[in-house]
């Protein structure tokens, strides 16, 4: 994640006096968990004075209780055996009013065989308070120091889970099959928190979003209609109202003392660290230990309890939310060492489940270091199945704005790809046009219809797991401007006084009903496509204007032809001949024509064709 400046004049606000009451973290667990040993935070005012027993239960011990120098603070470590059955402890403290109660829960029968997201997807992406206001009652909440002012670009405009809820039918008929929402946790920020990214409770769903209730609610109503869940996880950092802010659970918890002294404690984002094999400490530190505000104080994962914290807080969310899926902000600026464990614990405990990693550059030798099986000169092991595909998403950008030559144009597209020997496994990378921190495709591409159909084809068609940004499909644009509140724009249909409405198509433009069409046929395409799916990926060099390439499955090939030249072009299949199969008939997926495929095919200007080979 990146912030514009407006974000970076964000400080850390005086917190409010510190009230006391006892909260436990996390607040249950379940039988049957490889996960069988954990530790359980018990917050409040000189608990750690306390002595803490548990009553008799079969299968569960309390093994020890670690005290910190903060005295507010007690970590209970339980063993929870194989044969321990659902039910109820009961922990007694020598304050009887601090006594309570942890509920063990039976999970559901296949939850650890449950399969994340795969090459078969396509994930659309949501920032929920700009996506539908399906519960106005919850716009502004008196507890919650910011309230709604969707007048100001940076202000909490009122989506919530709630709206996302009433369009899954939207989404399925668009041909989504996975959904990925900013973070909906508690923001308790006194500006700047629609975004999600500061979290103040990992425990606990925003009262403005919804609650944990109905976050759970999502992810049954999505499954019904065929759609999973994928959680945004934020391990780097989180927001200065955090209770930790005021009372740190231990003086090491918050990276440089927990002071961000005016940007001498900021981080460098040089990624390049740390793989860099001449690079100093002190330069390693910096980028992994400094913040990127005085908002959002940095973790540090290094201390044991803390590491322990993050690891049963994902396990916690995939368990209680039915989760197919994580995506990891700014994941490379987390403790390298502490990424391991936490990757290696959730897919140890959910060997088919997938996570994917942002780490923002288009250096593929940089990303591909982060990728499950990459054999690492340093001698790195990373669980991470997946990473996102900045490469291909700055050179799409680039091929379709550039002219065409041998160094310029498709060319680059076709280097981004060819750079795939780095990676261990290139079926599991995200690929995209844009997100939410960066300008819309449409935008980037000049307001350009056909150039931004291109370019959606090829992120859609192409190897990896798609992933779209909520209103590509109707070419939402915040051209002039690079502010964030501009890129998170209403989407059109989710609140009141909109003079267009995406979910019933009235008031959208020509262009954005054909662009809604292009996307919806791709999408719903793919829900079908073994070549898409798991298809090999063979491309060509480009040539006179066209870049193509094949998806290439035992069932199926797709033919893919993008051509930038505007006029028509009498396209030589001559050089594709290993790809096709012989005396095959092809449908053009746009129009369903279906024809005998020859030694050439006719190419329509500045456009995207797309054939469908089936094979018995």
């Amino acid at each position: 994640m990146r912030f514009l400046n407006t974000l970076l004049l964000v400080s850390a606000c005086s917190l409010p006096s510190f009230s006391y009451a006892l909260n436990v973290e996390p607040a249950n667990w379940w039988v049957g968990m490889n996960k069988n040993n954990i530790t359980v935070l018990v917050h409040e005012q000189n608990i750690a004075n306390e002595e803490f027993k548990l009553d008799k239960y079969k299968g569960v011990e309390l093994n020890n209780v670690t005290r910190t120098d903060n005295p507010n603070y007690a970590f209970l470590h339980l063993n929870i055996s194989d044969n321990a059955k659902a039910g109820t402890l009961k922990f007694n403290s020598t304050n009887t009013a601090h006594s309570f109660e942890f509920p063990l829960f039976t999970r559901d029968k296949n939850s650890a065989q449950r399969q994340g997201f795969t090459s078969a997807d396509a994930l659309y992406l949501i920032n929920p308070d700009r996506f539908v206001n399906g519960d106005s009652t919850n716009d502004t909440v008196k507890s919650m120091l910011e309230a709604v002012n969707p007048g100001f670009k940076g202000g909490r405009h009122g989506g919530d889970i709630q709206g996302v809820i009433n369009a899954l039918p939207y989404l399925n008929n668009l041909g989504v099959t996975q959904l990925w929402l900013t973070p909906v946790l508690e923001n308790n920020m006194p500006d700047y928190s629609y975004h999600g990214y500061a979290i103040t409770d990992f425990y606990n769903v925003d009262p403005r979003m919804g609650s944990n209730n109905l976050y759970k609610t999502l992810s049954i109503k999505a499954k019904e209609q065929g759609i999973g869940l994928v959680m945004d996880m934020v391990l780097n950092h989180f927001g200065a109202e955090h209770p930790w802010m005021k009372d740190k659970p231990t003086q090491d918890w918050i990276n440089f003392n927990g002071q961000f002294e005016n940007g001498k404690n900021a981080t460098s984002h040089a990624r390049q660290t740390i793989q860099d094999p001449h690079a100093s400490n002190y330069d390693k530190r910096q980028f992994s230990d400094g913040w990127f505000v005085a908002s959002m104080p940095d973790l540090n994962q290094r201390q044991p309890l803390l590491n322990e914290y993050l690891i049963q807080n994902a396990i916690w969310w995939i368990e209680y939310a039915d989760l197919s899926g994580i995506r990891v902000d700014t994941y490379s600026y987390s403790d390298k060492a502490f990424l391991s464990d936490w990757t290696k614990a959730i897919m140890d405990e959910y060997p088919h489940f997938n996570i994917v990693g942002e780490e923002w550059t288009s250096n593929p030798a940089i990303a591909s270091y982060w990728q499950r099986g990459k054999v690492n000169q340093d001698g790195y092991v990373s669980s991470l199945p997946s990473v996102m595909d900045f490469s291909l998403q700055e050179a799409v950008i680039r091929a379709l704005n550039e002219d065409e030559s041998w160094s310029t144009g498709w060319v680059k597209v076709y280097q981004s790809l060819a750079n795939d020997f780095l990676y261990p496994d290139t079926n599991n990378i995200m690929v995209f046009a844009d997100n939410h921190d960066m300008s819309r495709v449409y935008t980037e591409l000049g307001q350009d219809l056909a150039k931004t159909k291109m370019a959606m084809t090829l992120f859609l068609t192409t190897r990896g797991i798609a992933q779209i940004y909520y209103g590509t499909e109707i070419l939402l644009d915040n051209t002039p401007s690079k502010d964030h509140g501009d890129i998170r724009i209403d989407f059109p249909g989710g609140f009141k006084n909109q003079n267009a409405n995406a979910f019933t198509g009235v008031g959208l433009s020509k262009d954005q009903r054909d662009m809604h069409e292009t996307i919806s046929t791709l999408l719903n395409f793919r829900k079908q496509s073994p070549a898409l799916a798991k298809g090999k990926l063979v491309h060509f060099s480009p040539n006179n204007g066209v870049y193509s390439y094949a998806r290439v499955s035992d069932t199926q090939t797709v033919l893919v032809f993008m051509n930038k030249n505007k006029v028509k072009q009498k396209h030589n299949l001559d050089y594709m001949q290993e790809a096709i199969p012989k005396n095959a008939n092809a449908q053009a997926l746009f129009t369903q024509h279906t024809f005998k495929l020859t030694n050439s095919i006719n190419l329509e200007p500045m456009a995207a064709t797309v054939l469908v080979i089936n094979t018995p």
